[in-house]
């Protein structure tokens, strides 16, 4: 063997084990996170489906909760999110008519419940819009209707029942419909209009009763997502999207106090 094809046996051994070795370690490299803007109502649900979906896919999802417009301004000022989860169609369609949305109309994904809650111990027996009217009752907790669907959900309940000039002095607002039911849940508010999947918390479950507004009350919930123009983890934004609609976690999200929007 001349000393010239030696040499290039030795470096073609070389080469195929450097990639060898080297292309492993790249297939383990885990996948980027997608960052997720979520509207407060999903903070007591989104968790556990967030580490089920990490564990389907390997994706891991770095979650903010906040109200939907305070989510909505962040895109707009260019945080760099992924997804939206708005808790209404409204603020996810203000992304998109802004030019910061990857579509042109929102993907619906649950439908929220407005329900009335107290603490076991508030010594209101029979919650009901109407014991809204007792004198007993002073302070109510409500999502600023400004910033919050749920609020708006709210403000809407107490019109269309004629109660808002007898309750609006006692109004306490909240920032988002998570700040209200810690205001409640925190006797802050001896009532307070707050989600369905708050109320179904095993902690307030087991500290308060509620009641559901009728449905006819207020604008209906459809709570609608988008993915981020430009987002740099798209991909996994409609991944998880997708995800959300499978049997198991539509059931989960059910449970959990959010229906299908359909």
């Amino acid at each position: 063997m001349s000393e010239k094809l030696r040499r290039l046996l030795i470096f073609a051994i070389i080469t195929t084990l450097f990639f060898t070795l080297r292309c492993p370690a790249q297939a383990h490299i885990p996948p980027k996170p997608m960052r997720l803007a979520a509207a407060a109502d999903l903070q007591p649900v989104l968790p556990p489906i967030l580490h089920e979906f990490k564990q389907a896919t390997g994706i891991t999802v770095l979650a903010s909760y906040h109200s939907s417009a305070t989510l909505a301004m962040q895109i707009l000022n260019q945080a760099p999110f992924d997804l939206f989860m708005a808790a209404d169609m409204s603020y996810a369609q203000y992304v998109i008519d802004r030019g910061a949305g990857a579509s042109s109309t929102p993907v619906p994904y649950a439908r929220g419940t407005l329900v009335l809650w107290t603490r076991n111990d508030s010594g209101i027996s029979n919650l009901s819009l109407n014991s809204l009217r007792s004198s007993d009752i002073r302070t109510i907790a409500i999502a600023n209707p400004k910033h919050a669907p749920y609020g708006r959900a709210a403000q809407q309940t107490l019109i269309h029942a004629g109660l808002m000039p007898a309750v609006k002095s006692h109004l306490v607002i909240a920032e988002d419909i998570a700040q209200a039911a810690q205001y409640t849940e925190s006797g802050n508010a001896q009532v307070g209009f707050i989600s369905l999947t708050s109320a179904l918390t095993p902690r307030l479950r087991k500290s308060g009763h509620y009641v559901r507004i009728p449905q006819q009350d207020y604008v209906p919930l459809i709570q609608g997502a988008v993915v981020i123009k430009g987002a740099k983890n798209a991909a996994a934004a409609h991944r998880f999207l997708q995800f959300l609609n499978t049997p198991k976690i539509r059931a989960e999200l059910a449970a959990a106090g959010l229906e299908s929007p359909k």
